[in-house]
């Protein structure tokens, strides 16, 4: 089994229900940032690294987002039920093929070097089971919490106060299979790896908004722009 990961998979499939009236006619994956729709902007860090295939879950107004997906190469597997993250990951493994994966979350905007590139060069398969991209709460526009996770010195990570999850890894899928739910979180997978020290981050260099209310967007265009946020 190659150690490198070569697809990605992309997480397309929710309600965006925080977005309100924004999701009533379009997927949230849809609604333009700066004129660019936030899923092309994930697919365009995607893109970059190259891979082998980019595989996207969908579930709500499928249809719309196969539509605008299929022409730019993307292989889509739709969900009759929310599955999660993890659920969606697992049911999409026959598309993504053997090996580790990256995973990207489209509703997030980086503003910085890509990070999936720099996931690829700090992987180490022999001491990750997952590599996650966490941000700095201080480099997180409009962020008001205290973060997910903490850090060792050496990039070991543990649920706690000062680095936030930005929606970006390399993960080893084997695990999955272990988790008997249909649906069920990441989380649930990331816990298992704490559990044998396997789980682990970088620490992202540039700014990032999570564009997960209608606010957001305001927020990551002013980013984007320079503006203070």
């Amino acid at each position: 089994m190659n150690d490198r990961p070569s697809s990605v998979m992309v997480f397309a499939a929710g309600f965006g229900t925080r977005m309100g009236a924004l999701t009533k006619t379009m997927p949230k994956p849809l609604i333009p940032v700066s004129g660019v729709p936030l899923v092309d902007r994930a697919l365009r860090l995607a893109n970059a690294v190259e891979p082998d295939r980019i595989v996207a879950n969908l579930h709500y107004r499928a249809e719309q987002l196969c539509d605008h997906l299929t022409p730019k190469g993307v292989i889509t597997s739709y969900e009759p039920d929310i599955l999660e993250t993890g659920g969606g990951l697992k049911a999409a493994l026959p598309l993504l093929g053997d090996g580790p994966v990256y995973t990207l979350n489209p509703d997030a905007v980086w503003d910085g070097p890509n990070p999936l590139r720099l996931l690829r060069a700090a992987w180490r398969p022999e001491h990750m089971d997952a590599l996650l991209m966490c941000v700095p709460v201080s480099r997180a526009a409009g962020y008001s919490g205290s973060g997910d996770f903490t850090a060792d010195p050496d990039g070991k990570i543990q649920r706690g106060p000062g680095l936030i999850y930005g929606g970006v890894q390399i993960v080893k899928t084997a695990g999955l299979s272990a988790i008997s739910d249909r649906a069920f979180s990441l989380n649930v997978l990331w816990d298992r790896m704490q559990i044998e020290k396997r789980l682990f981050c970088a620490i992202y260099p540039g700014r990032w908004c999570d564009v997960g209310h209608p606010a957001g967007i305001t927020l990551a265009e002013n980013m984007l722009a320079g503006n203070d946020v």
